[in-house]
């Protein structure tokens, strides 16, 4: 296998960072996003990956991240970025940047990210790799003029909300570039036991941090090779590009409106206008 350059974000915990530690045997070139100093050092000391931290609820760290990283591969370009960080929350808390947490995690900043890193994924040709959730079918409700869910606030919808835009993302991501060589897909890890939701007061953070989680969940290391998976993976032969899998399967119990394509094109120039950069 020839070896990538990948950015990997939240890879300080979980399955981003079970993927780092997987993916070390195969040569690539690691440059992994975490928010934690200190779990993401640890993460790069076991793997020699490259190391940035940024706070995703800080859009300038999200332009501050973008920089670096482009200083860091220069002409070379990037292969694969891997947009992997987010979480559900429990409160309506604004961010610094006056948007509801969940949304800028999950959504707004790896867009902003990916949008920054275009001149670098277009010159890698690159595999952009969103992870979603199944939550995108059970719990959205997606809705341009309130994205932020200020008239109906529940932290699984924001979450849903979220996961569903992430899938919008990825469709919006192939109709503009894939032409040019752009690849990207979306997919769900299977329930993973990581501490994503601890900061949500939901029932999800009530299995998460209780014995059932040995039943029902699965551990890091599974969730993180199907991580791998992708990321190695080529595009259009491993999976296909502009799709959603369940795990490593193309399937089709998806929320109905991913394919609607006003919609996805909706919600891009929205999230440019929101985030400040000007809508491709």
């Amino acid at each position: 296998m020839t070896p990538k350059t990948v950015v990997l974000t939240g890879a300080s915990d979980g399955i981003g960072a079970a993927a780092a530690r997987q993916l070390t045997a195969s040569g690539h070139r690691l440059i992994l996003v975490g928010r934690s100093v200190e779990k993401t050092r640890a993460v790069a000391a076991d793997t020699g990956a490259e190391w940035f931290t940024a706070d995703f609820t800080r859009l300038d760290d999200v332009r501050e991240l973008a920089t670096k990283i482009a200083d860091t591969v220069g002409d070379g370009g990037i292969d694969v970025l891997a947009n992997n960080a987010g979480g559900i929350f429990g409160d309506q808390t604004p961010t610094i940047d006056g948007f509801e947490k969940t949304l800028q995690v999950n959504h707004l900043a790896p867009f902003l990210l990916t949008n920054l890193l275009l001149p670098q994924l277009r010159a890698g040709r690159a595999s952009i790799i969103n992870t979603s959730s199944v939550a995108h079918r059970l719990f959205a409700r997606l809705d341009i003029d309130d994205l932020d869910n200020r008239k109906n606030f529940s932290a699984n919808r924001a979450y849903g909300d979220a996961k569903l835009a992430n899938v919008l993302f990825t469709k919006s991501l192939h109709t503009k570039f894939h032409g040019e060589g752009l690849s990207s897909v979306a997919f769900h890890p299977g329930t993973v036991q990581t501490n994503f939701a601890s900061d949500s007061n939901t029932l999800m953070r009530f299995v998460y941090r209780t014995p059932l989680k040995r039943l029902l969940l699965i551990s890091s290391e599974k969730g993180g090779s199907t991580l791998s998976w992708f990321i190695e993976g080529t595009p259009d032969e491993t999976w296909i590009s502009g799709e959603y899998y369940d795990e490593r399967v193309l399937t089709r119990r998806v929320n109905p409106r991913i394919e609607d394509a006003a919609l996805a094109e909706a919600l891009w120039q929205k999230s440019a206008e929101l985030v400040g950069i000007s809508a491709s």
